[in-house]
This record gives structure tokens, C-alpha cells and sequence, in this order.
């Protein structure tokens, strides 16, 4: 079963900075048809105006992945830690017990990403950040694990849950298989282009939840980048 969630009938949000889209349940925006897939809560499609971002704020029991399209982001933390993730990069926050922490666009144009937060399995972690590049030429033709707590993949950011971020470029007329097996459940996203699902159409920025399906057959329309979230079904 593929159900889509068009991009034009996300949540929106929008300031003199920041305009968001939400594929979930998030802040004032509320339907209580979407409030997530599994423990995956949170996916949020922001455009972040050039010098400006989130001031100081904090979290706690949440694995945050950051995934930027396009410009870069720049992160500082009550730990310490300081980092510029740049457009095809990931970076990963696992809140733990509790971190502050400050999201910036230093850049002289738009930032944009996506923001997904996926519940842990085990509360009370030490709180810590990561981040790593993921060349597109790398993921091209395949699905690539960006973060991941399954074993079976290596070279991925860390996160604490049976879950996985992946990620994919596709030519047009480029198909793929990914195996999700028994007891799984799926969250796709087009970040770019446009792609069939299953035989189901995805355009750009669509969300697409996928329950009971043992496969994903994924073609791309024209050239395309795709994210996919394989969650336990649970």
C-alpha cells in the first residue's frame, strides 16, 4: 500500500525567514491522519532565509537528521561542538538526556533541508552530534545508508533505532529495488525530480508511506533524487 501526501497539501509555516512545510503533525499544524510513520515523527521541508536560523533551543529523547538540498547549515551546541553541513551532506543529533543547540544559515543564499526526527529506542543516551559527506556520485543507481541503526549498515551516521535513512540518484528511465521485508514500513520523499513508486506517481517533495509491501520498485520519471526511511513496522 503506497499512500501519498502531495507537497501542496503539506502543514504549512511561514515567517519573515523560515517556510516550512510539515509531512507530519508538528507545532500549530495538527491532522490526526499524520502523526508518522512507525517511530519516524517528524519531517519538515524548510527554506531558511540567508542569515538568519534557529536561536539556542534544546531537545531531548529524539534522533534529528538533517539532510540539506541546497546552501549549507551551520550547527553549535551546548557541548561544544561546532560544524557547516553543506548541500548533499548529512548531520546527526542524538538528544539524549537533553542538549541546546542553534541551527544558523550563514550563507549569502537560501538554505534548504529536510529535518527528520525519529523516536530512539532507548531514552536517556548521552547527548552527542555528528556529520558526514555523502557524495551524490556515490549514490548514484543506488540506495546508499546516510544514518542508520541497523547493522548491516556500514559508513552511516549513528542513530538508536532499527531504522534507516537512505539515499539515491537516479537518472531518467533508471529503476531500482529495495527490499524491505516482513514486519517493515517505509516514508519515501523526491527530494528532486519526479518518480513511480510501486506503479504509484511521487512528484517532487510528495511523501510517500509505504506499508505491507515486501519490495519498492522505484523509477525515475525524469533525473531524480530520492530519500527513504525503511522503520520497523512497530
Amino acid at each position: 500500500m503506497i499512500d501519498v501526501a502531495e507537497f501542496n497539501r503539506l502543514g504549512r509555516f511561514e515567517n519573515d525567514w523560515l517556510t516550512a512545510r510539515h509531512h507530519f503533525s508538528f507545532g500549530s499544524y495538527f491532522d490526526p491522519s499524520r502523526n508518522g510513520v512507525g517511530p519516524l515523527i517528524v519531517w519538515n521541508d524548510d527554506a531558511i532565509a540567508p542569515g538568519t536560523g534557529f536561536d539556542l533551543h534544546g531537545h531531548r529523547d529524539m534522533e534529528i537528521i538533517t539532510y540539506v538540498r541546497s546552501g549549507a547549515i551551520t550547527h553549535q551546541d551546548h557541548l561544544g561542538n561546532q560544524g557547516r553541513t553543506e548541500a548533499g551532506d548529512v548531520q546527526v543529533m542524538t538528544a539524549g538526556k537533553g542538549i541546546m543547540h542553534a541551527e544558523y544559515n550563514r550563507e549569502d543564499e537560501e538554505t534548504t533541508l529536510f529535518q527528520i526526527w525519529i523516536r530512539p529506542a532507548i531514552d536517556n543516551l548521552q547527548p552527542r552530534w555528528d556529520q558526514s559527506r555523502f557524495p551524490k556520485s556515490d549514490r548514484a543507481g543506488i540506495l546508499v545508508p546516510l544514518a542508520s541503526g541497523r547493522s548491516r549498515h556500514q559508513g552511516a551516521l549513528e542513530i538508536h533505532q532499527d531504522a534507516a535513512l537512505l539515499g539515491a540518484t537516479l537518472t531518467k528511465g533508471q529503476s531500482l529495488r529495495y527490499d524491505l521485508g516482513q514486519n517493515r514500513q517505509g516514508y519515501l520523499v523526491a527530494a528532486s525530480g519526479e518518480a513511480v513508486i510501486n506503479g504509484t506517481p511521487v512528484q517532487m517533495r510528495d511523501g510517500a508511506a509505504i506499508r505491507q509491501e515486501d519490495h519498492v520498485d522505484i523509477e525515475a520519471v525524469v533525473d531524480t533524487e530520492i530519500l527513504l526511511a525503511d522503520l520497523p513496522a512497530n
